[in-house]
């Protein structure tokens, strides 16, 4: 009998508004509240990445140094704590929270696979029922101060289908023998779709509900509009 996994995304699949931002906010109030003052630099970084002079890693790195700066681990490790119990009090998908039960009741291993920095991701995930985490790893600088500076590549795209095997690799986890499931919400994570047993549109725009329609896979919803107002 084959193993089963189930892996998924986790910005607007299991979350309802994306994380990063809301971290750098969450953080930036509790660790340097005066680089609030930098916050117009983050239009001129926006503008660069529009322009295609950075990538996605690139601004992720540049906003968290602008926003919250070098770190020592010890003070963000609380910042990171409450952040997380504040995304499942009001950011986690009733939705999401029934499958990942009915996943992990079926005795699937829950993966998390995401682009946002294990830093946070991992506390998300530990408190949702997660085995597993992959994730966007960091490198601390000289002084062992957190910087978010990417440790290898930025779990989006394509780059996510190669990290997912690496870690099977890692884990001693043969492809043919399991039999995996895979939950996204974004055209970008097609390529783990087509990878994976079963597929599963979550949350999706037209893009990847089309394509979920010309490949056969299954379109889910879980959102719940009535609560998808900006946070207070």
């Amino acid at each position: 009998m084959r193993q089963t996994l189930a892996i998924y995304d986790m910005d607007k699949t299991v979350t309802r508004r994306p994380t990063y931002g809301l971290f750098l906010v969450h953080a930036l109030r509790r660790v340097a509240p005066w680089r609030i003052l930098l916050a117009p630099a983050l239009l001129g970084t926006g503008l660069l990445y529009l322009a295609g002079r950075i990538d996605r890693a690139r601004l992720k790195e540049i906003n968290f140094r602008l926003l919250i700066g070098p770190v020592p681990p010890e003070r963000l490790e609380p910042v990171v704590a409450s952040f997380a119990e504040r995304q499942l009090a009001s950011n986690i998908m009733e939705g999401a929270r029934r499958r990942i039960a009915e996943d992990k009741a079926a005795g699937r291993r829950l993966v998390l696979a995401t682009a946002s920095y294990r830093l946070y991701a991992a506390a998300i995930a530990e408190r949702l029922g997660f085995d597993d985490v992959i994730a966007t790893d960091t490198l601390p600088d000289e002084k062992g101060r957190i910087v978010a500076r990417i440790d290898g590549r930025n779990c989006y795209g394509a780059a996510k289908l190669d990290m997912i095997e690496a870690w099977l690799q890692r884990e001693g986890l043969e492809r043919e023998a399991l039999h995996i499931r895979f939950y996204s919400d974004h055209i970008s994570d097609a390529p783990v779709h087509h990878w994976s047993d079963e597929a599963f549109a979550t949350n999706a725009d037209e893009r990847l509900i089309r394509l979920a329609e010309a490949q056969g896979w299954e379109v889910l919803d879980w959102r719940d509009r009535r609560r998808l107002a900006p946070p207070r």
